[in-house]
This record gives C-alpha cells, structure tokens and sequence, in this order.
C-alpha cells in the first residue's frame, strides 16, 4: 500500500479571464495532517473544490489518485462515496433541523424504507462523542455555538466512512477555547488513521498541528515543507507565500494624533429580541483625529453590538446616551444618519453584509454614496467607472477591471472593497470590525498601510479585533469590554497581553476613561 493517499499532478483550472491553477502538484500522506497555505487568490480553495468534485472532472486538467486509483470525481456524491469530504468556510447545515438530522441529511439512517429516528439519533450519539459534543442530539442547530457546528460538520464526514477530511479555514470564526479543541480533534482522527487537509491563515496553528506544509502561490505550488524535518518557523512559511521577506507584521508608523473629535458617553443598548437584557452598558469611548483606537474583547463582550448600535442603530433596542462629533450631539436614528453624520461601519461579515457578491465593482464601491454620482435621481455611469476605477487603484485591488463580481475575487480584495466603499463616503470616522479577518499575512499588510493613510489624513479609526497581537501592532489606544461594560483603556507604550486580557475578563466596568500607566 502507498505511503501517499492523494496524489495530484499537474493541477490547471482556468475561469474567464483568470488561471486559477497552473500545474499544480501535491502529494499527501496517510494518515497525517496536511496544511495548505498561501495568500488569499493563492488558488487554496480552488485546488480542494478540484479535489473533492465540486468542479467536476473534465473542468480542469491534470490528473488525480487517491489510494493509488485514479479519480475522475462528477460531483461532491462521487468523492464522498471515495472517501473525500470537505467541510467549507461557510458551513453546510440547516439551522431549522436537530443535529442527528443534519448529521445523516442525504445519508439518512432507514429501517423498512423509512427514516429511522431511533437509529437516527442513536448513531449520531456515538458520532457526537466521537467529536467530543455532548449535546443532545435533538437539538436544533440554531441552538448551538459556530465551534459546535464545526464539530457536527466533523461528526457528518465521519458518518460518510470518511478517509481524507478536507477543512477550509476551520477556526477562521472560533475563540481560542474552541480553535485549540477542534485543532486536538483533528490529532485524534489522525491517531485514527483519517487523514486531513487544512486551509489556513493562522500559522501558529498550521505549526502546533500540521505533518507537511504546502505552499501556494499565484496559482503555483512553491515547495512542500516537513514540518520537523525542515526546521520550519513563521517567517520561513510567510517567505514562500509572499515570494520575499516581510521585515514586520505591521507596517512602521509615525502617529500624528490631534484632538479629540469623536465621543460617545453613557451608551447603552438591550437585545432587541430580549428587551430586558442590556448588551451594551453605559459605555464611554473617545476617538482623536490622526488616531487608530482598538476594542478588545472575548466573544459575546458587546463589540460588535457596540459598534452596529452606534451606526445608525442598526443593532439593537432602547438605545441610549449620547454620540458626538467636534462638539456638535449626533442624531444616529438610521443608518443614513449615520453616514451623513460622517460615520462609516466596515462589519466583520464582509460576504453576507458588507458586500453584494454578485455586483461588480463599480456597483460595489459606490452604492452607499450613490448621491455622489447621480443627479437628479439619475446616476451618471461615467462617474460610477471613473471613481472604480480610481478606487481600484487607490486600494490595489487585483481585478481585470471593475466590471469584476466582487464574489469572484479573493477574500483580501474583498476586504479592501469593503474598505474603499466606506472611504469614498469621506467619513470622519472609520469603524472597522475585524478588518483582517480570513486575510493572509500579505494581503494583512496592506490594509493596514491603508488604515495608517487613513489616520494620515487626519481621520479617525475604531479598529475591533479578536487577535490581540493585532491591536496592539497597529493602535495607538485599546479599550477593553466585558460582559458590555468598557473596562479600562491602556496606551501603546504600556499596552500588554496579559494586561489587555485582565480588563478583558473583569466582571465590573471602571468606566474606561482613566488611562492605565
């Protein structure tokens, strides 16, 4: 029997206007964990959709053997029925159906013909505590955390006598708690015998867990790295994505912080579906010009709620307190107010709200300043081409040109769309949450040289963000907030990890506006 349980030669897949693939080669051993890394537009996705049918067999070239027989997969039934099952970023289950039933859904347990329920969620009890979930198996997925769901995605593969597990950005949108739970999960497997392919973006990980490295970049595979035998660090994996040394994570930046122009005192907001629970509690936050200010916090710490609130009340019930801008008190009833305020919101779910995928371009990044290229109620589509096109560049976004889909481009150009949208309203304040979220290292740089310039002209950043390294390369202040409360602030000369995660974890508010020394 082969040491190697995939073999792939010569890998090429083209799209309109695009090579995704260029001979590409990879080659996996049994019962191992296999990292697949490389910039966003790396081509990582593409080369597993390949793999696990979701372009079909004659949509590429090259050739494909898994356990030594060559595989020539229709669909995703086919690579499954081999043995091939890949678990996508965004995940496949039915929130409204229990999770035995999303377990076995296309793969139902029957008795006689019909479904049986016994069987049903007997089965997928032992799946569940196979994956280590001990939840009842009648549960509605709906009910269930995102880790959780990850690990009844895991719990459906093994129901399919899965052999090779395909994961795209697995913990992409995990906390540490269940990222490090999911990472043990995937040893567990491979002591096993299952094998697995993870995407990744988070390198430490990719270190703390992976056999074999592979390297992708521009549509190429660059070399395949053994984790021990090769010595590998950081730095040797980021050289090889990138084609060249990055001297630093965050770019070097000269902070020019002027006076205080953004403030918002007594903020508080309750769940709109439970009015009597408040999310967000009195919270007190100040922003100056030429100023990146980050919001730490655990998950489920009020945030992202926080910042949804204040632009424009677009989360949340019974809002009150008080936001102002150069003195004068905003009127933040809607989400046009918000803008017209000059207040700009960058969410953390860039596919789903910050985007329209199926637009191109120049749709994209004019649609929340339409007035700006219209007249009379007419938009004026030489304008909508000259300011794309002005914007495409500004923010190098890799595109044959505007008339580009958004969906159809990396997740870091869809990043700085996101960004360039926002932008072209000219706020005064940028709120970005989780702006490198699903971003590699590369494409991570860039953004944040387009923060810096942001900051450069004299606007002010509201940065949210889970990875702490994050905020503290890139923020001149950070707010901490538990359980909705702001908790304290600290500075970027004495701003600390373990510090921020102390604040990060206090159950009563200091009110935030005492600067710690």
């Amino acid at each position: 029997m082969s040491e190697d349980i995939l073999r792939m030669r010569g890998i090429t897949k083209r799209f309109p206007g695009v090579l995704a693939l260029s001979e590409v080669d990879l080659q996996v051993k049994r019962a191992s964990i296999h990292a697949l890394v490389g910039e966003n537009g790396a081509g990582k996705s593409t080369l597993m959709k390949v793999l696990s049918g979701v372009y079909a067999y004659g949509d590429y070239e090259g050739e494909i053997e898994v356990e030594g027989e060559p595989a020539r997969f229709r669909g995703i039934r086919d690579s499954e029925e081999a043995g091939v099952v890949i678990i996508h970023q965004e995940l496949a289950l039915v929130d409204e159906l229990s999770i035995a039933e999303n377990i076995f859904l296309g793969n139902e347990r029957k008795a006689g013909g019909i479904i049986s329920w016994d069987r049903t969620n007997t089965e997928a009890a032992r799946l569940m505590n196979q994956v280590g979930l001990h939840d009842n198996p009648q549960t509605l997925v709906e009910k269930i955390g995102v880790g959780k769901q990850q690990l009844v995605e895991i719990a459906k593969a093994l129901s399919k006598d899965v052999k090779l597990l395909i994961l795209d950005e697995p913990t992409a949108a995990l906390n540490d708690t269940d990222s490090e739970n999911l990472l043990q999960l995937l040893k567990a497997l491979r002591d096993e015998g299952v094998t697995s392919i993870i995407i990744s973006h988070k390198l430490g990980e990719v270190l703390a867990v992976a056999d074999e490295i592979t390297v992708l970049r521009d549509g190429q595979s660059i070399e395949t790295l053994d984790r021990v035998g090769d010595a590998v660090t950081e730095d040797r994996i980021i050289k090889s994505m990138v084609g060249r040394d990055l001297e630093h994570l965050f770019p070097p930046h000269e902070s020019n912080i002027g006076e205080v122009f953004f403030e918002v005192e007594d903020w508080t907001v309750h769940h709109p579906e439970h009015r009597e629970r408040v999310i967000v509690n009195r919270a007190n936050l100040r922003v100056a010009r030429g100023e990146i200010v980050g919001l730490a916090g655990l998950m489920g710490a009020g945030r992202t709620e926080f910042a949804m609130s204040v632009f424009g009340r677009s989360w949340g019930t019974n809002i009150s307190g008080s936001a102002r801008l150069d003195g004068k008190r905003l009127k933040l009833h809607s989400v046009p107010d918000a803008i017209d305020a000059g207040l700009a919101y960058a969410t953390e779910d860039r596919k789903n709200y910050g985007l329209h995928l199926d637009y191109d371009l120049r749709q994209n990044f004019t649609l929340p300043g339409l007035d700006r290229v219209s007249r009379n109620g007419i938009v004026n589509q030489d304008r909508v081409n000259e300011v794309a096109e002005r914007l495409r560049t500004e923010f190098g976004v890799k595109a044959p040109s505007v008339y580009q889909l958004a969906g159809n481009l990396s997740g870091g150009n869809q990043q700085k769309i996101v960004l360039g949208k926002w932008v072209f309203t000219e706020p005064e304040l940028l709120i970005l949450d989780e702006p490198t979220r699903g971003i590699d290292v590369g494409a991570k740089y860039e953004i944040y040289e387009l923060i810096q310039s942001l900051v450069d002209m004299g606007k002010g950043v509201l940065m949210i963000s889970s990875e702490l390294p994050e905020l503290l390369g890139m923020c001149d202040r950070i707010y901490a907030m538990s359980a909705g409360h702001i908790t304290g602030q600290v500075d970027r000369e004495t701003a600390t990890q373990e510090e921020l995660m102390r604040l990060m974890t206090l159950e009563t508010a200091s009110g935030g506006e005492e600067l710690r020394q």
